[in-house]
């Protein structure tokens, strides 16, 4: 299933303060886990998709510096979105 407009829409209403609110931690997180996902799957068909493989290992560094901020700054934040996405044990 591609990003579409009303799917990133969707996702940061959940898990942002609304759907316009696209700069929040939580919302970003969100939208890089749906996309990394997406991306592991199209790596199991694909496995010598290499400029796929970059990109996903980009977005994961993306994801771990933003979850690592959330962690430093508002742990309390962390923990409700490792909760909801299943991200970490």
């Amino acid at each position: 299933m591609y990003l579409t407009k009303e799917v990133k829409s969707e996702i940061f209403a959940k898990h942002g303060k609304s759907a316009q609110d696209t700069g929040s931690p939580e919302g970003q997180i969100a939208l890089f886990t749906y996309r990394i996902n997406h991306l592991t799957q199209h790596l199991k068909k694909n496995h010598k998709d290499y400029n796929t493989e970059r990109s996903l290992v980009k977005l994961v560094g993306k994801r771990k510096a933003l979850l690592d901020y959330l962690k430093k700054t508002e742990i309390e934040r962390y923990r409700n979105i490792i909760a909801e996405l299943g991200i970490r044990k």
